[in-house]
């Protein structure tokens, strides 16, 4: 049976007043006392209820992390620093995986503002949902737009859609595609569909997009891709993220395409696994600890102060990480 808070008391030899006591800070007690207390605690492997304390004004140093899917690796990278980062600091996390799924993402939602989580970092990207508003606790998002009082952090998806399309250009390819993973123009990812149409126009080239959905079985997209490689003229190709870049050297390979010959493919994250694991991948590396720390950092500053003064978009460099090999564009 689950040991309650009388239960500590009558093993420490103190009265629940002091339990409570200790277990909240407050108050002047001796050391002896906490002590026993504590060791108490510590027998009965008693855990001090985290909703009830905030019942009482009290955080509970409860983190809530909403993000789409931790299997892709980046958003995996993300959710390991953000977590690291507030375990150090004294808070646990509670993660929340939502898939492309807006109904999951809203019970999800509602589940953490009931638990009285002190705060929220929200990375999902199921659009028009409206409690993110009406939440009452303090918010961070990270790449996408959820109200106009919430802070998002993100990186330079412009700037890496510009890098990413110059240097395929500057590496002789003409005939150049954009396979984005969706076409969200709410979003601070859509910036990259600009980044590379605006670039595109600037070289005076005609720009060529594929939707290649982020939620599509990865079999699936092998056919898409094979079947544009073999009924399109193509010869680079940029990626909004790694993963589908991996598929198009997997089926370009498959084809008899030679990289960087025949084909030039970029993608987007540079994630550590990608860059310890598929060297052979040039791609635009987003500043994952940089994000991470500064979504931790915004949402602590609105936890102790929800009238801090933030501003609506923090945007963090990226960099282009050139396949080391020079196999990839020669």
């Amino acid at each position: 049976m689950r040991p309650k808070l009388n239960d500590v008391a009558r093993e420490a030899g103190v009265s629940s007043t002091t339990v409570s006591r200790v277990i909240n800070n407050h108050g002047y007690l001796s050391e002896k006392t906490k002590d026993k207390v504590f060791e108490a605690m510590k027998k009965l492997n008693y855990q001090p209820n985290s909703i009830a304390r905030s019942l009482h004004g009290k955080q509970t140093n409860l983190i809530g992390v909403l993000f789409s899917s931790v299997s892709n690796p980046f958003f995996g990278e993300l959710v390991e620093k953000i977590e690291n980062k507030f375990f150090k600091l004294g808070y646990k996390t509670i993660l929340c995986n939502s898939a492309d799924n807006k109904e999951k993402e809203r019970v999800y939602l509602n589940m953490l503002i009931a638990n009285q989580v002190d705060g929220i970092i929200a990375g999902a990207h199921n659009l028009g949902i409206k409690e993110y508003e009406k939440a009452g606790l303090p918010i961070i998002s990270f790449d996408r737009y959820l109200s106009d009082t919430i802070p998002i952090v993100s990186s330079d998806n412009y700037q890496g859609a510009v890098l990413a399309t110059q240097e395929l250009y500057q590496n002789g390819a003409k005939s150049i595609y954009l396979f984005a993973s969706s076409q969200t123009p709410n979003s601070p990812t859509d910036k990259r569909r600009t980044g590379y149409l605006e670039t595109m126009a600037h070289l005076n080239l005609p720009a060529h997009e594929k939707v290649i959905s982020s939620s599509m079985a990865s079999n699936v997209k092998a056919l898409l891709i094979k079947q544009i490689l073999t009924t399109e003229s193509i010869d680079g190709i940029f990626c909004t993220d790694d993963l589908t870049a991996l598929i198009v050297l997997r089926q370009a390979k498959e084809l008899g395409l030679r990289v960087p010959q025949d084909l030039k493919v970029i993608g987007y994250d540079g994630t550590q696994l990608i860059q310890n694991y598929h060297p052979e991948l040039t791609t635009v590396a987003q500043p994952i600890n940089d994000m991470a720390e500064l979504l931790v950092e915004l949402l602590l500053q609105r936890i102790e102060n929800k009238k801090s003064d933030l501003k609506h978009h923090y945007i963090l460099p990226v960099k282009l990480i050139r396949n080391p090999s020079s196999s990839q564009f020669c």
